[in-house]
């Protein structure tokens, strides 16, 4: 297993759960000296990095990028998949049609697709939010496809969001009802901690539909500081033979840079080292 840190450019809000909100040309070599073996980045639209300056550092530091993931989307484009209004629908679709040709070019190979799915709004029918979504997603899928990116769904929990909050049953049961090659699902440690009553479980459930995973402990810091138990989290994930990215998206406590070093010299000691 490969494993990177969530990070957002500097003019990311606060409401990007990353540890690092700065400029990328700080960033960027701070996680290779740290040991880290690439980044997942948080963005709200394409535009919000130059594709050609973020791979030049990716690979003057040694980097890969795991992801692009996509809360700032929700939290500051306003913009998400299951909304009722058919322009908050379109401007979604076509920010992540725009950031998945960002993850082809930066050869990240899969786009989070977490708070961006949206909610089901009060006094309505969770079947037509969830419609909406299906139809969104899935024409995003289509456009992922050619390149050969993954869209994965993060089950997140219900005090964030009311739609797709454990990964057994809801994250296994949305991934099954979009049913396209290239959506699958995200499990997150932190998530899952809330929602589901054995992760493991859960894990080996959702089985090869398993495209990306994100840790941090209980309290969303850096895992190891927390009351989670990675120990059957990592036997599960190696015994579905998932063997990718791990990638850590955490609060920036009890300051950034130490969350950074306390996640990786922790997981570390827990990961399988990648297969040659």
């Amino acid at each position: 297993m490969r494993l990177s840190l969530a990070i957002a450019p500097h003019d990311a809000q606060p409401s990007a759960f990353v540890v690092f909100r700065d400029h990328l040309h700080v960033t960027i070599p701070k996680v290779a000296r740290m040991g880290y073996d690439g980044v997942e980045l948080a963005l709200g639209r394409p535009e919000d990095v130059d594709a050609a300056e973020v791979a030049r550092m990716l690979a003057d530091h040694r980097l890969g990028i795991a992801a692009i993931s996509t809360g700032r989307v929700f939290a500051e484009q306003h913009a998400w998949l299951s909304s009722p209004d058919a322009g908050v629908r379109t401007r979604a679709v076509t920010i992540l049609k725009g950031l998945v040709d960002l993850a082809a070019e930066l050869g990240a190979a899969r786009v989070n697709i977490g708070r961006v799915r949206g909610g089901i709004e009060e006094g309505e029918a969770p079947a037509a939010a969830q419609g909406r979504f299906i139809e969104g997603i899935r024409g995003v899928g289509d456009h992922a496809a050619p390149a050969g990116i993954n869209l994965v769904i993060e089950p997140v929990n219900r005090y964030e969001l009311n739609f797709v909050n454990s990964v057994l049953p809801d994250g296994i049961d949305i991934v099954d009802r979009v049913g396209h090659p290239n959506v699958k699902l995200m499990p997150d440690s932190f998530h899952m901690n809330i929602e589901d009553a054995h992760p493991e479980e859960s894990i080996l459930a959702a089985g090869s539909r398993v495209g990306y995973v994100q840790v941090a402990d209980s309290n969303r810091w850096a895992p190891g500081q927390g009351h989670i138990d990675f120990r059957p989290f990592f036997d599960a994930l190696a015994a579905i033979g998932y063997d990718d990215w791990v990638s850590v998206e955490m609060l920036p406590f009890p300051s950034p840079d130490l969350a950074a070093e306390q996640a990786v010299a922790f997981l570390r000691a827990w990961m399988p080292s990648p297969v040659a």
